[in-house]
């Protein structure tokens, strides 16, 4: 069986590692796996359901079952259309809070591997480079400063129409960045080997040029 190729790219919430991995993947032709988009999707079915965000067994349940289906840039879930639903602030923190549930973590393990298909994927999360894909070519850990980040966040969110304060999303990310590091499971940390990308002075092109750099450099 011929080896598939993974570019891993992990990092904080609002780091810019999903628009950076997307881009990437559509440079090369790649698979693009949001692995994000597969814990929301879990936060916002679970809460469709009824069922809290801290039982995990039941969320694991939930998450092992997950009627999804991707069609292109569209996310269906049950049969219902959530590309939005699962992008709001609330869906978000609910993600972060199902991700530091074992049960949860193991129960979508499988679905995110499942990716993996010729010829090549690009993935980012917070554990693609340690945990899913840890045999990936090119582990990238994609970062910037929290003020940063809630500034992008901000932006986001205001280019959406929707009512945003900076000081409540900074607080938010940094209490997600904390969930994500204090995890006993998996926690949001640069695997050894992965590359370090700081995109705090970097526009999205900048850091889409580096990351293809260090894979040309890796294949060559």
């Amino acid at each position: 069986m011929l080896s598939i190729p993974v570019i891993a790219i992990d990092g904080p919430s609002a780091s810019g590692k999903g628009t950076v991995a997307q881009l990437v993947a559509e440079q090369l032709g790649f698979h693009y796996l949001d692995s994000g988009a597969i814990y929301r999707l879990t936060a916002l079915a679970a809460k469709n359901k009824g069922v809290s965000w801290a039982d995990e067994s039941a969320v694991a349940s939930v998450a092992q079952y997950l009627d999804v289906v991707f069609e292109g840039a569209r996310i269906i879930l049950a049969g219902s259309d959530v590309t939005e639903a699962i992008r709001s602030e609330e869906i978000g923190s609910g993600a972060s809070k199902i991700a530091a549930l074992p049960q949860v973590r193991l129960a979508l393990l499988a679905r995110q591997q499942a990716f993996s298909m010729q010829p090549g994927l690009v993935a980012d999360g917070r554990d693609m480079a340690s945990v899913v894909f840890p045999s990936a070519v090119l582990k990238v850990f994609l970062t910037a400063s929290a003020s940063a980040r809630a500034e992008r966040r901000y932006k986001q969110l205001i280019g959406r129409g929707e009512t945003a304060d900076l000081a409540v999303i900074t607080a938010d990310l940094e209490a997600r960045d904390a969930r994500d590091r204090e995890r006993i499971v998996a926690p949001l940390a640069q695997a050894q080997d992965a590359l370090l990308l700081d995109t705090t002075e970097l526009d999205i092109q900048s850091a889409v040029r580096q990351v293809l750099t260090w894979w040309r450099q890796k294949i060559e």
